[in-house]
């Protein structure tokens, strides 16, 4: 079953603006003041919090302020564009409404943090500069009575008072700041609501001009929050303006049963009303009872607030999300309320903004290097530093790829599973890869494998440093030498380096249906979060937190058409063809029967829990039922809507055959994103089974994520399996994780793609596995041009699914309930290729063995409407299948000794 939406199309394409569009889509600046060199820049180090800046400040890119400010004293003409100045308060939706207003306002907003501009900074860029023509504040975590949680968006609502604010919902939403800071109580709603829907009825101001109304009107809203304005307690001045039609809530699935068609709405448009007019009604009383509560009923809840004198509105929903109907049109209306606003205010309200504020300090027109240093920012380290600041500083490389192509081969001599074992398995497999596509029916269509041997061929492996910034990179060639360097920059940096050193021509993989043709293999650890926004790790990873070969021999499978290709690497403008002569002649020479000692037996049935099966759990079913209760209360509290808890369970495994143990994985729980990877110097394998696609960057610069949320058993019976199907489809709770993940991809993807070319063709479909149902969406973009591979995957690592929204605020809540490094595990495995592509899985349901200890992470989505004795059974269920693999293979050895 699957429902598809349309949350974008050719209309909304984004129109191209010359001289607007970004080198970057922000930088990242350190709350320590950058020194700006040339072309490089240096950063100090301070692990706190960060300020994005959108790419129209950057060098090259002030066209916009100069035209902007020129178009303000213009009299008399509507402005061309609209220039937001959007505050993140740290949630992982603001670039869902950074692409909103990017193809709305003409302009891309400028984005920053709410805690990194002074209030001398921002009267500044507003009213000497008049750089913006109004403010959007985002959503965020927490409560407008934290003054860490809100920063500077209190003053901005109390001082701004002649500037329009548009407010979008989380914990402390501007409609709870714009009521908080006129005197009303926010207070506890009767239940949290995240990633779920009302319909809402307003009173036809502006702001919802050509939107429908009421209870079956269409207008449905996506809410995501846990307090509320008490609408008993709001002062004369703040003004309800849309409320729940009802008390009934919605799932997202319940609104897509039946398209509405709105024709009678349609055809009674009335004529738009401008804010004075609207305002001037207000203040004559005609608009609203004497108390506005009388309206809304008992059971309805406050969706809208604006004042009564200032252009400030603030809502309870999120007109962003995929699943808010009209979302678009709120933002088009601030648009032309902001426009006509200015166009009446121009002469007046510009000179008294310009009077009000004439003590403060005049900087001038802000070029990069003032305003970076006029933002006395800080930078944690590894920061979502997206600017390419620096070329790789050993030069370039150039690459000289050979392949050859043998069709229909595959089956002829035992499939991906027989060439793997007879080219790669000898020794133990050591030092192999393994991309493996087992479950390949219409979502994984290549494998890609390969071992050491080749010239370029290298092995490099990052742990981070616990005292500094950065971690010490080895670095292992294939003659075996090794050097050890530290990488102040971490990880990511030194990969992006890598790969923007390598130079190639396209015609060399001409004809090739896949991406990878040689390159990075292997796997970031969780830890990384930290070179990803992250402030600090509370726990240390036994493992090291990245791991990689660069193949440069490897042989690909199409599962689709039976073809095997060899391809081969070289530096230089000559090739040799030793290893494809070589890997030919292994190739043709195979049998179709696979090796004895090989030999999978059928699965055995489950009989055992995982403590009875030998592993050591690090979490009791009684602690793991209160760390959900402790997410709960977070939740409740506002400080997230959504906590993904992880645990781990481990079991002495000693030296059994890894290869065998992965190769009986990989046919009992066959999955699209499997992998292998043996690092023998680390005496680290890893055997994974993983059906989720973390990022995947294609040839084409389209990016795809394809997050799971919402997880079933299968049944025994086909009757019992389809009914719990259709029981995870129209599961409310998995529905509403679901939900809350897809519109984090989309604010992740947000920050790298064209703004206008996120879209998601696949929401909620249910994927059928081998001992699971999951419900799986899939969210694409374009990337930008001047984007590279590791900026992309820094945008959104770790996977969305894996932390919870808002992100950071979720990951720092998570680090301090669970007690010890996830390590692999909620990491990602995959390849980065040379010709700039990538493609990277979510790891679950994976069994990590190191030194003899196998290892398997299971968790799940903590929401509202999580029940702890129920999050406990999905963390088992998740569990399953590697720990009944590993029990079952060992029974098997054990079985074959005494034989």
């Amino acid at each position: 079953m699957k429902f598809t939406s349309c949350s974008s199309s050719s209309e909304l394409m984004f129109p191209s603006f010359e001289g607007l569009q970004c080198t970057n889509l922000n930088a990242v600046i350190s709350k320590h003041i950058l020194k700006v060199k040339k072309n490089n820049v240096k950063v100090s180090n301070c692990y706190a919090k960060r300020l994005f800046i959108s790419s129209h400040l950057m060098p090259g890119h002030l066209e916009g302020l100069h035209t902007g400010k020129k178009q303000l004293e213009d009299a008399g003409q509507k402005l061309e564009f609209v220039r937001t100045l959007l505050i993140d308060n740290y949630d992982s939706y603001t670039y869902n409404i950074y692409q909103e207003l990017s193809i709305i306002n003409g302009l891309p907003p400028v984005v920053v943090h709410n805690d990194d501009l002074g209030w001398k900074e921002v009267c500044h860029y507003l009213y000497e500069e008049n750089a913006f023509d109004n403010i959007v504040i985002s959503p965020g975590p927490g409560s407008p009575a934290c003054s860490a949680d809100i920063g500077i968006c209190l003053q901005l609502l109390l001082e701004c008072r002649d500037i329009p604010i548009l407010g979008v919902c989380l914990g402390h939403q501007v409609l709870h700041a714009l009521g908080y800071v006129h005197g009303a109580r926010v207070v506890h709603a009767s239940e949290p609501i995240h990633g779920r829907l009302s319909e809402i009825e307003h009173n036809g101001c502006r702001l919802f001009h050509n939107i429908p109304s009421g209870k079956n009107s269409g207008f449905k809203v996506v809410r995501y929050h846990s307090l509320v304005v008490d609408a008993e307690s709001l002062p004369n001045e703040l003004i309800p303006i849309a409320w729940t039609s009802s008390s009934d809530l919605l799932s997202y699935l319940e609104t897509q049963k039946s398209d509405i068609v709105l024709e009678a709405y349609e055809s009674q448009k009335g004529q738009k009303s401008s804010f004075d007019s609207f305002s001037s009604k207000l203040k004559n009383g005609t608009s609203w009872p004497s108390r506005h509560t009388e309206r809304m009923g008992n059971s309805k809840v406050l969706m809208g607030i604006m004042h009564s004198t200032r252009p400030h509105y603030g809502l309870q929903f999120h007109p962003e999300s995929i699943g808010t109907s009209f979302g678009r049109q709120i933002f088009k209306n601030f648009r032309e309320m902001t426009q006509d606003y200015w166009l009446r205010s121009r002469s007046s309200v510009v000179s008294e903004r310009k009077a009000r504020h004439a003590g403060l300090p005049f900087r001038g027109i802000p070029k990069r290097k003032q305003l970076v240093n006029d933002v006395d920012a800080r930078k944690s380290f590894g920061m979502l530093n997206l600017l390419n600041l620096s070329v790789p500083s050993s030069g370039f490389t150039f690459l000289k790829l050979k392949w050859r192509k043998f069709n229909h081969l595959a089956s002829e001599v035992g499939g991906a599973r027989n060439i793997f074992c007879k080219l790669f398995g000898d020794h133990k497999a050591e030092n192999t890869f393994w991309l493996d596509s087992s479950s390949t029916e219409k979502r994984a269509r290549f494998s890609f494998m390969g071992g050491k041997g080749g010239s370029l061929w290298k092995q490099v492996t990052f742990k981070l440093s616990h005292e500094r910034r950065g971690g010490n990179l080895l670095i292992e060639d294939g003659q075996g030498c090794i050097r050890s360097i530290f990488l102040e920059d971490g990880f990511l940096d030194f990969l992006n380096k890598e790969l923007l050193s390598l130079r190639y021509e396209e015609k060399d993989y001409e004809g090739l249906p896949f991406d990878f043709h040689g390159g990075y293999v292997g796997y970031i650890g969780y830890n990384l979060k930290v070179e990803c926004g992250m402030a600090s790790n509370h726990h240390k990873s036994s493992t090291p937190d990245a791991c990689f070969f660069f193949a440069d021999n490897l042989i690909v499978i199409d599962h689709h058409y039976d073809d095997v290709y060899i391809m081969s690497l070289h530096e230089g403008q000559t090739a040799t063809t030793q290893w494809l002569d070589d890997t030919e002649q292994k190739l043709l020479g195979l049998k179709a029967s696979a090796a004895k000692k090989f030999k999978v037996e059928s699965p055995q049935p489950v009989t055992h829990s995982p403590s009875k099966a030998g592993f050591f759990a690090e979490k009791s079913r009684e602690q793991y039922m209160k760390d959900v209760e402790k997410c709960l209360k977070l939740i409740k509290d506002g400080e997230s809507y959504e906590l993904c808890l992880t645990t781990q369970i481990r079991k002495r495994i000693g030296q059994i055959d890894y290869l065998g143990l992965y190769l009986n994985l990989r046919e009992k729980n066959p999955a699209p994103y499997a992998a292998w990877l043996n690092f023998s110097k680390e005496n680290l394998c890893i055997c994974c089974s993983s059906p989720e696609r973390f990022l995947q960057l294609d040839g084409n610069g389209i990016l795809e994520a394809k997050p799971i949320k919402g997880t079933i058993a299968r049944g025994l019976t086909k009757e019992e399996d389809e009914h719990l199907k259709l029981q995870l489809q129209y599961s409310e709770k998995d529905q509403a994780e679901n939900l809350m993940i897809v519109d984090l991809l989309r604010n992740d993807l947000g920050r790298v793609c064209e703004p206008g070319s996120i879209h998601v063709p696949c929401l909620m479909d249910v994927e059928s596995y081998a001992t699971v149902h999951t419900m799986v969406s899939t969210i694409r973009g374009k990337k930008q041009s001047k984007m590279s591979p590791v900026d992309c995957v820094r945008a959104a690592f770790p996977g969305g699914s894996m932390t919870g929204a808002p992100k950071l605020r979720s990951m720092e809540l998570l680090d301090s309930i669970e007690n010890s490094s996830r390590g692999i595990y909620s990491g990602s495995i995959g390849f980065f290729s040379y010709n700039q592509t990538f493609d990277l899985n979510i790891v679950i349901r994976t069994i990590v063995i190191h030194e003899g200890e196998a290892s398997v992470g299971g968790g799940g989505a903590i929401v509202a409407l999580s029940n702890p004795e129920s999050e406990y059974e999905e963390m088992i269920l998740k569990t399953r299948a590697p720990v009944n693999t590993v029990l079952e293979f060992q029974k098997e050895s054990v079985s074959n000794q005494v034989k």
